[in-house]
């Protein structure tokens, strides 16, 4: 892809909301979850249990993520992304972030409430280690 390309990933609005609102309540700790989607658009959003218990770091429960997968297998779905929220952070991967994104094919998010009155959603790809952020538009 041309490093000047921005790709741009949808969310739809109650989606982006629903999100925040699980940051916003799991604050100051990490949120976590999964979103789902049918053909290639985001149908559910899976919240999780962030097992780190961290304001810095995150870590969906092992069991709760089989259970989420099953699921979204079951319906004949796909894992579209996995999002976390950064209570104090800016927007952006930490390294931890990076060295946990092992899914190549799915979106990472996250939802910086740095400035609690004007949350940001940001999407990014993590490929070999690089990190590729795509434009989040809220339909």
């Amino acid at each position: 892809m041309d490093s000047a390309e921005i790709m741009k990933v949808g969310l739809p609005k109650h989606i982006a909301e629903e999100m925040i609102a699980h940051a916003q309540e799991e604050a100051p700790i990490e949120a976590c979850g999964i979103l789902a989607a049918k053909d290639g658009r985001v149908a559910r959003l899976y919240r999780t249990r962030n097992a780190d218990q961290s304001p810095v770091t995150y870590r969906i429960d092992p069991q709760e993520q089989r259970r989420v997968f099953g699921d979204i297998e079951a319906h004949g779905w796909e894992v579209w992304g996995i999002y976390h929220s950064h209570p104090n952070g800016r927007g952006l991967p930490s390294l931890t972030d990076v060295r946990r994104a092992t899914l190549p094919q799915v979106y990472y998010l996250i939802v910086s409430l740095q400035r609690p009155e004007k949350p940001l959603i940001r999407a990014f790809r993590v490929l070999g280690g690089h990190i590729l952020e795509e434009k989040v538009v809220v339909e």
